[in-house]
């Protein structure tokens, strides 16, 4: 015997119901298409990262101090074998440095950490926004004679001396320039905090660079336009080869002058 079949309205246990689509739903609808694994929606889109803008806390520093005319000295090449050690100034208005005026110096940054054509940028950037800048050349010879450390000491001194007045307050990258300077405070890794002594960072590497690219032409065999007359294994070949030029420190203790030296003169 059959038994009755189940109403159609009955659903069975495992089944769930499934709403009718209409007719005016089905007729508008379109089908999606695919999505891309490499597809997100505006959404689920990471947000692009804001640029860097170091400058701004450099700034603050300098503010924070309350004082309207700041400035800030910094040398270049202290540890270079050859070519001049620069030592640059830079005099911040704080007054006129607003607005338009202050928006090129968002990316100043210690010089070290900034690339060749980024410090060109900032360069110019800062000698459009500073009120006064002073670069000092102490050349080899004046450092083999005086010693390194007394000559940077000596042209921060003078450059300050040219920024105050109306200098404020004057800001030194580590070190106490003594009593015959003007009053000034030594700030411990001051490129890194001080926008003031930053920018005198960036005229300071700028200015030997494109100096050290000159020399290059004047002694063509040392490389200089490359290394800028830091000791690298080339540098140092040379050197032991046609021995030191003109422009280089004698008295740095360097081992390829010591070879150099060391070899018999040809008879």
């Amino acid at each position: 015997m059959l038994s009755p079949q189940a109403p159609e309205t009955e659903l069975n246990r495992n089944q769930t119901p499934e709403p009718s689509p209409s007719r005016s739903s089905s007729r508008n609808q379109r089908p999606s298409p695919p999505t891309s694994p490499h597809q997100q929606s505006p959404q689920q889109q990471s947000p692009t990262p804001k640029p860097k803008r170091p400058g701004r806390k450099l700034l603050a520093f300098d503010r924070r101090l309350g004082a309207r005319f700041v400035a800030g000295t910094d040398e270049a090449g202290r540890g270079s074998l050859a070519g001049p050690l620069v030592v640059a100034g830079v005099l911040l208005d704080y007054q006129s440095l607003r607005d338009h005026r202050v928006r090129p110096l968002a990316l100043l940054n210690d010089s070290k950490q900034l690339t060749p054509a980024g410090r060109e940028r900032l360069f110019r950037a800062v000698l459009g926004c500073c009120a006064k800048v002073s670069v000092r050349a102490v050349s080899a010879r004046e450092i083999d004679a005086t010693g390194l450390h007394r000559s940077n000491l000596a042209a921060m001194r003078a450059i300050l001396w040219e920024l105050a007045p109306p200098a404020e307050i004057c800001l030194v990258d580590g070190f106490r320039l003594g009593p015959t300077a003007p009053e000034h405070k030594a700030v411990v890794d001051g490129d890194e905090k001080s926008a003031a002594i930053a920018a005198a960072s960036v005229v300071a590497k700028v200015v030997r660079d494109r100096t050290m690219r000159r020399l290059a032409a004047l002694y063509p065999h040392y490389g200089f336009s490359s290394h800028v007359g830091y000791i690298t294994p080339g540098h140092s070949a040379v050197v032991r080869e046609r021995g030191p030029s003109e422009i280089h420190r004698r008295s740095f203790e360097a081992r390829c002058y010591a070879e150099q030296l060391s070899e018999p003169e040809p008879d």
